[in-house]
């Protein structure tokens, strides 16, 4: 009779287990992947292939076992690396909405907002046409497999042993919302030269020719200038989208 000890099955579960787990909570976190539009059963199914197809190149780790407080640590660590990496690439497509909420309003486009089911809260049109954007992008860089591959190296840098702790104190994630400010203006900053250029003319001309209706034929004016300024800077948007999120997962390699 074949006879298998709770530390065999421990070792033959634990190096499959934890990528899985890592790996779920990106897919369920990450943007475009973690919709609500994809089945929950598809998510599982890719984080098992994923982590399956990883075996061969994971460093080695320690045994748990699975019925020890160490286990539940471990749980709770993975889960959180996972989501961690998720976060990070949602903020870049925060920054990048957020860049189309400063050139909407510059527009004068942001009252027309509307609800957006995939967020569950109000958008303007700029900033979620920027946000579409964002997911073409991220589909054409490969986005989702340096997702993937960022989570198999973040158990070089995070094994599965680790304190969930650990992982807070050196990431520090409650610091980077400070790049969607940053990224965001940076990326809306050509846009917005633009119209401020547009805004001090229009300025100029209402007090040279104050019997024209400046408010009248401003708003057509910057609304043209904004929507050229987009069709000229949208071949652009890939360079700094890209170096944007090869940075945010930089700090798990």
């Amino acid at each position: 009779m074949i006879s298998i000890s709770e530390a065999q099955l421990a070792a033959w579960i634990g190096p499959l287990l934890w990528p899985f787990l890592r790996m779920l909570a990106l897919f369920a976190s990450a943007p475009v992947i973690g919709v609500k539009a994809v089945p929950m059963r598809l998510k599982i199914g890719l984080a098992f292939l994923v982590a399956l197809a990883a075996q061969a190149t994971l460093p080695a780790s320690a045994t748990i076992p699975l019925d020890s407080a160490a286990a539940v640590q471990a749980v709770v660590q993975n889960v959180l690396v996972g989501v961690t990496i998720g976060l990070a690439a949602r903020i870049v497509f925060a920054a990048l909405e957020y860049a189309g909420e400063l050139v909407g309003l510059q527009m004068g486009l942001n009252f027309a907002a509307f609800f957006d089911p995939m967020s569950g809260s109000q958008s303007t049109a700029v900033s979620r046409f920027y946000g579409t954007l964002a997911a073409w992008i991220f589909i054409t860089v490969h986005g989702h497999l340096m997702l993937s591959a960022a989570v198999i190296d973040s158990f070089q840098l995070f094994p599965a042993t680790g304190s969930p702790l650990a992982v807070l104190q050196q990431l520090q994630p409650q610091a980077w919302g400070a790049e969607i400010f940053r990224l965001g203006l940076w990326i809306a900053l050509p846009i917005l030269g633009m119209l401020l250029f547009v805004n001090l003319a229009l300025g100029v001309v209402a007090r040279v020719a104050q019997q024209l209706n400046i408010f009248a034929i401003g708003f057509p004016i910057t609304l043209g200038v904004g929507l050229i300024g987009m069709a000229l800077t949208l071949p652009l948007m890939e360079a700094p989208f890209t170096m944007a999120l090869e940075k945010a997962l930089a700090v798990f390699r």
